[in-house]
């Protein structure tokens, strides 16, 4: 299957990315896909240096008629979001991403794809091994771990690197070279319960399941108004525990912090005359919110089902708490740039809740150009949920990239996509998590842009990557790679 895109062109980048998408690569487990990449080295001959981290160097000399220009730093992260529809038999750790064509697109069956960011490898890769692309010294950074919790950037040695300029292969639209991007913050919330037991003839339990939402990119796409699973449900437990006596006893939903959430479900203990009621009731709030998120998340469903056994509940307190908590919790847009328009300054993503055996283990990613703002609004979740005696845990926390409008490869950029398309691209911030700005804290003279093939859907199963725009993605970086300053 996987053998009809070795032959896509540019054929040497899809044979790659290939080849990646046979090694597991999940964030934090990234030595098998490492491994795979001084094997690669080793066969071109070429050196390489592994940080004390897990980050990998690898080093190529310049072709002879580039030799007096700028090292430069060629940067994707190895890492990959495994995410996979729940309906869908597939082991990461083991089998590698079941890829076909349908029209322009690449995708995956069932599964996240890998284009973020193995397109970016695969090209980094294709540079390495060429024979006849003009290029100047070459210094291709893989980092580990960016997608929870950008480790490999944060741990990056100091003195491993001597490029003047930094072209990350990490954004998600062709038509735009990035010069910015947000800082972010982890949330882990958690807290343990006394549950008691209220099984009697009188009360019933039933699972409400919540699923087909679209999910997404927590950064890039969370102003679109997606559905979050977590908060449609638990808005529709607070509907009904203001008509009726439910308990919760479990509410899972969600995977990772830089997923929106698809799928949640909470088991809840109800009484059996109120049943049919119930039922209508969740019916009528399925109808009202199939038509406010019809046009993104068209297969947006909830069920009901009956269960069998016997389940411990929250106290009713704790209960109460728990839903107010939840409910009360930001989610999405908090605040749009005042400076740069159709920008999110600041967001926050309620990705995963896990509320199982006395315990609730909650995990946020917020998000934020603007520092002073990423602080304000981890500061209002934390007391959101301190106030009634969770636990609250900031980690993970990284800078934003600020913007240099002035720099010398943005401006061979530019002028680069203007010879290839006959246009401008969009010189833009993007409100997503970027290794630029963590890598700029290492290395402060250094030049940096970010640009790569468009990808839609990226962390959830329906990513996808387009066949034309990686081919002109693969001419732009080939174009910049022959247009690099001299050194000075």
């Amino acid at each position: 299957m996987n053998n009809e895109i070795r032959i896509i062109d540019p054929n040497s980048l899809w044979n790659n990315f290939t080849n990646l998408n046979f090694v597991p690569r999940p964030s934090k487990r990234e030595e098998k896909v490492i491994d795979f990449l001084i094997q690669f080295a080793e066969k071109l001959n070429l050196k390489y240096y592994k940080d004390r981290i897990g980050n990998l160097i690898i080093k190529k000399p310049s072709t002879e008629d580039m030799n007096n220009c700028k090292t430069i730093v060629l940067q994707s992260h190895v890492d990959m979001v495994h995410e996979k529809n729940n309906d869908v038999d597939f082991d990461f750790d083991s089998s590698g991403i079941e890829m076909y064509i349908d029209g322009d697109w690449v995708k995956a069956k069932g599964t996240t794809l890998g284009a973020d960011n193995g397109l970016g490898v695969a090209s980094i890769m294709s540079i390495l091994q060429s024979n006849n692309i003009s290029h100047p010294e070459i210094e291709a950074l893989f980092t580990i771990d960016e997608e929870t919790g950008m480790t490999g950037a944060l741990n990056l040695d100091n003195n491993a690197l001597e490029g003047e300029i930094l072209l990350n292969l990490d954004t998600e639209e062709d038509d735009e070279i990035c010069i910015g991007c947000a800082g972010g913050v982890d949330i882990t919330i958690n807290k343990s319960y006394t549950t008691e037991n209220n099984n009697n003839s009188k009360n019933t339990f039933i699972k409400i399941l919540i699923n087909g939402l679209t999910g997404g990119h927590s950064g890039a796409e969370i102003h679109k108004g997606l559905g979050n699973s977590n908060k449609i449900l638990i808005s529709l437990l607070n509907d009904l525990n203001c008509k009726y006596k439910i308990r919760i006893s479990e509410f899972v939903g969600g995977n990772l912090r830089n997923a929106i959430p698809r799928e949640s479900f909470s088991v809840i203990q109800i009484q059996t005359d109120d049943y049919s009621d119930i039922d209508q009731e969740i019916t009528n709030f399925f109808n009202l919110n199939k038509i406010k998120y019809n046009n993104l998340d068209s297969n947006f469903n909830i069920s009901l089902f009956d269960v069998d056994g016997e389940f411990k509940v929250l106290t009713s307190d704790d209960h109460q708490k728990f839903i107010e908590c939840i409910d009360a919790c930001p989610n999405g847009v908090f605040t749009m740039s005042k400076t740069i328009d159709n920008l999110v300054e600041t967001s926050n993503n309620l990705a995963n809740i896990v509320l199982k055996d006395e315990d609730v283990l909650i995990k946020c990613l917020t998000r934020s150009s603007v520092e002073n703002s990423k602080n304000e609004l981890s500061s209002l979740i934390t007391n959101i949920f301190k106030n009634e005696d969770f636990n609250v845990k900031l980690s993970g926390g990284y800078p934003g990239w600020e913007p240099n409008v002035n720099s010398e490869i943005l401006s061979v950029a530019v002028k680069c996509y203007k010879n290839l398309n006959n246009e401008s691209p969009k010189v833009n911030v993007i409100h997503a998590g970027l290794e630029c700005g963590i890598i700029g804290s290492h290395y402060p003279n250094m030049e940096m842009i970010s640009f790569g093939p468009t990808i839609l859907g990226a962390h959830s199963p329906d990513e996808k990557a387009s066949i034309s725009s990686t081919k002109k993605f693969w001419n732009f970086l080939i174009e910049i790679l022959k247009n690099i300053p001299h050194k000075t």
